[in-house]
């Protein structure tokens, strides 16, 4: 193992600051966390897509995407899903110096892991967003079939049937997905950002098809 005693930090010329200053914005972290199905990477994308129409720089870190690669060794284990959050946590404050508004999309079902990703960021750059929807609506969705799977015992731990998702305490906004549209839920998203200072007043939603 590296010894911390024989690393110097590296300070950049540009910086964080340089970089918002560019862009008009300031960076921050959206975190979307709830089940699989509750609707957080289409929420986190369509976020994106609007603010990327309005000139905003963003990008989006989703829990399958990053699985193909960098966390494709990790399974699905309590350890390999708290090391999974622990390295996403990683390169969304990467991102966040960039510069940019990192929207992740991660079920992150541990109350621990999440607080350890929140503990990352000063208290303004990290929003967690909670994306409420029931079990049985979640099933019924059920985008990628892996809730039959898990019923059918392909699937192990899966979050919701053999593995605990641990419900938000204090998220800092709270999207019912299942009662509310996806304009709706992108408008919510938006006012939270503006409240917090990363972004002026939106213009009217309208979401790229």
């Amino acid at each position: 193992m590296v010894s911390a005693h024989n690393l110097v930090m590296h300070r950049p010329l540009v910086d964080r600051r340089c970089r918002e200053k560019m862009n008009g914005h300031r960076s921050v972290v959206l975190w979307f966390t709830g089940l699989s199905g509750s609707g957080k990477s289409t929420l986190a994308n369509a976020v994106s897509a609007y603010l990327h129409q309005h000139k905003v720089q963003t990008t989006v870190l989703d829990g399958d995407n990053v699985r193909f690669g960098l966390n494709s060794d990790l399974g699905f284990t309590h350890a390999d899903r708290t090391e999974n959050i622990r390295r996403v946590g990683e390169v969304a404050k990467l991102f966040l110096e960039a510069g940019m508004i990192v929207l992740t999309a991660f079920i992150s079902p541990f109350h621990d892991d999440r607080v350890r990703a929140r503990k990352l960021f000063d208290k303004a750059d990290f929003l967690e967003i909670y994306c409420r929807c029931p079990l049985e609506v979640c099933e019924e969705r059920d985008v990628k079939g892996s809730y039959k799977r898990a019923r059918n015992g392909e699937i192990g731990n899966f979050t919701g049937i053999g593995s605990a998702y641990e419900t938000p305490v204090s998220p800092d906004l709270i999207v019912d997905t299942d009662l509310t549209s996806l304009e709706e839920s992108v408008a919510s998203v938006l006012a939270l950002l503006r409240q917090n200072g990363v972004i002026d007043a939106p213009p009217a939603i309208q979401l790229v098809p």
